[in-house]
């Protein structure tokens, strides 16, 4: 098993070496823009999950997906070559939710955001439920004196 200071360094050439094995090896216009976002490899550098994201519609996201699984053997052949290791991890490509998570969030935040504006408006426009000052405050002494003397 390999210590995880090589499977990181692994990890970040094997990022490198598919970056540049996509304007390399693959070679159909359709695959349009593919950004290779991390990758992650196993503790006994055997397998590694490369995570991508496609600038585009669902179906820019699919017809990149299948062209990846199309050229995954070329691509690890061209990674073999320069990772320079006995052993060639296999390479499976995942769609990563990362920028649809972020639209979620943000998505999100707006909807707090404007319900807190909401009630923000509401509390300007409301009053006390009681008194303005809700303390008690001790009484006068006239009063004291003349509830003592009957």
């Amino acid at each position: 098993m390999a210590d995880q200071a090589r499977a990181r360094r692994i990890a970040e050439r094997t990022k490198q070496l598919v970056t540049q094995g996509l304007s390399q090896v693959v070679k159909d216009e359709r695959v349009g823009f593919v950004t290779i976002t991390d990758v992650r490899v196993t503790g006994d550098l055997q397998h590694a999950s490369v995570f991508y994201t496609v600038l585009g519609s669902d179906e820019d996201r699919e017809v990149a997906g299948e062209i990846l699984q199309t050229y995954r053997g070329r691509l690890r052949s061209f990674v073999g070559k320069g990772l320079g290791i006995r052993l060639t991890p296999t390479l499976e490509f995942i769609l990563d939710a990362l920028p649809e998570d972020a639209q979620h969030m943000d998505d999100l935040l707006q909807q707090v955001a404007r319900r807190d504006a909401e009630l923000a408006a509401g509390r300007q426009a409301s009053g006390y439920a009681g008194e303005a000052d809700p303390y008690r405050k001790p009484r006068a002494v006239e009063e004291d004196q003349g509830s003592s003397g009957a």
